[in-house]
């Protein structure tokens, strides 16, 4: 990376952004705005409209127009690779504008946002383009007078309405095998992060992707989320976020056309550490990365730390030594490791959670306050508190930020009912030389990822789905293809 032309894209004035609809740029229909401002000094970057329900309804028709004439679904399979693959070239070449733009609009450190936004984006697309042409139907083994066909379709019009920690990774995740298997789609971005996602979508149509095929509209979820939500002309809704949010929306669903619901709701990861752990300094260093990078805005952060009581002081001492050397900052500084919290609100939360966590007995070990106030950003220090008993609010409750609560357990058997004490289960991992005792863990934590001797890194062969209250479906690999295909049986008498 070249900080001097970081700098001087951090310099360029931000224009206003529009909804996208049949392939234009459309104001709001009452012609009203949200103000975008920067996590990083606080400042007003520009706005985006302020989508009504006018407009959401507006952008689904569209879509189902464009699924009803066929004019995506109905081209053949290398047809739409090429377009999927112009798309992922384009934010490739793109890559250092998209980043920075969307570093300046939800705070995450440049260093991770550069590979994790445009840089997974662009892969992920890249992936389902590739498979959209090998995903082949089925033959039954019926009786020799029938000839049974399974044929895989696409289910029509999908809603992903996407979170604002990654907006283009995710965005990536719901849109690739989405379009790659014929869909028209309407995104619903974060009212908070909705930028570098509508500048991914302008560069879908630069690749030839028909209007009307992608729209997206920006606003508040409680107007246009909520008409996505009931409308009876989603066939398919995908959502990242908040559990409040994924019961509106299956509530939504049962009033409106019972459309099927995808959720990934986030989690309270356990991050299990064992005496025998092959690298001690080095399961100390990825714990504090696994929390604090993109200060803790990370579904899969490994928020509730899990240390054995024979290493538990040494070990804790280890983990607050590698958070306190991570410099948070501004985050379009190459050499910050922590940038800003995503909003005012969420900051508020962050520290109201670090208050309650010591009211009810929890030790600060480090960290646990707002940093860099006079910079007028939202920034806080990575933050550790220990003796964070089992039903304490910081291991039930996702807090979404740079905080690490600390537990210690004597037993393999004692661990795996701390990890399991909650009522998610997207993530984990498990720190040990033991090789049974690792394949044990895998098996009996209930979780969608179970890291072993490592935090984070699955890439996009593997699928990313949770159990319990972290939702339903998978992101990522193939299998996340099954929530935008639908399985229709031709029975045929011979």
């Amino acid at each position: 990376m070249d900080q001097t032309k970081i700098d001087a894209l951090r310099a360029q004035p931000v224009p206003a952004f529009s909804h996208l609809i049949e392939g234009r740029h459309v104001s709001a229909s009452d012609g009203g705005v949200m103000d975008i401002v920067s996590p990083i000094d606080g400042t007003v970057l520009t706005t985006t409209a302020k989508g009504t329900a006018k407009d959401m309804e507006r952008a689904i028709a569209s879509a189902r127009a464009a699924f009803e004439d066929r004019r995506w679904a109905g081209q053949p399979p290398a047809a739409r690779k090429k377009v999927l693959m112009r798309w992922a070239d384009l934010i490739d070449a793109h890559a250092l504008d998209l980043a920075v733009l969307g570093v300046r609009d939800n705070g995450t450190e440049i260093s991770m946002a550069l590979k994790a936004e445009p840089g997974s984006a662009a892969a992920t697309i890249r992936y389902y383009a590739e498979a959209l042409d090998k995903i082949y139907g089925e033959i039954a083994p019926t009786a020799p007078d029938v000839l049974g066909l399974i044929h895989k379709e696409p289910v029509g019009v999908v809603g992903a309405i996407i979170p604002w920690n990654f907006p283009m990774m995710i965005g990536a995740w719901k849109l690739g095998p989405a379009l790659a298997m014929g869909n028209s789609v309407v995104v619903k971005p974060s009212e908070t992060a909705s930028l570098s996602l509508m500048r991914m979508c302008d560069l879908a149509l630069e690749a030839g992707l028909p209007p009307g095929v992608l729209n997206a509209v920006t606003g508040e979820g409680a107007v246009v989320g909520e008409v996505m939500g009931l409308s009876m002309d989603i066939d398919v809704l995908v959502f990242t976020g908040s559990g409040g949010t994924g019961r509106r929306l299956m509530d939504y669903a049962a009033r409106s056309n019972m459309k099927r619901v995808y959720l990934e709701l986030g989690g309270k990861s356990p991050n299990i550490v064992f005496a025998d752990a092959p690298n001690l300094a080095e399961a100390a260093k990825v714990a504090a990365g696994g929390i604090f990078r993109n200060a803790g805005q990370v579904c899969v952060a490994g928020s509730r730390l899990l240390v054995e009581d024979a290493i538990h002081d040494d070990f804790v001492a280890e983990v607050a030594k590698a958070a306190e050397a991570m410099r948070v900052g501004d985050p379009l500084q190459i050499d910050t490791h922590i940038g800003a919290v995503n909003s005012q609100q969420q900051l508020a939360a962050n520290l109201g959670f670090v208050e309650t966590a010591l009211a009810e007995g929890g030790q600060l070990k480090t960290g646990g306050t707002r940093i860099l106030q006079e910079t007028g950003g939202y920034y806080m220090a990575p933050t550790i508190v220990t003796g964070v008993t089992r039903d304490a609010t910081l291991a039930q409750k996702e807090v979404f930020g740079p905080v690490l609560g600390v537990t210690p357990f004597s037993t393999d058997a004692e661990a795996v009912d701390l990890a399991n004490s909650t009522v998610y289960g997207l993530a984990g991992a498990v720190w040990t030389s033991d090789l049974s005792r690792a394949h044990r863990m895998v098996r009996d934590v209930r979780t969608g990822v179970m890291h072993v001797n490592t935090y984070g890194g699955a890439d996009g062969t593997v699928p990313l789905g949770g159990v319990g209250q972290s939702g339903n479906g998978s992101d990522k690999s193939l299998h996340a293809i099954e929530k935008y295909i639908n399985l229709k049986t031709a029975w045929i008498k011979l």
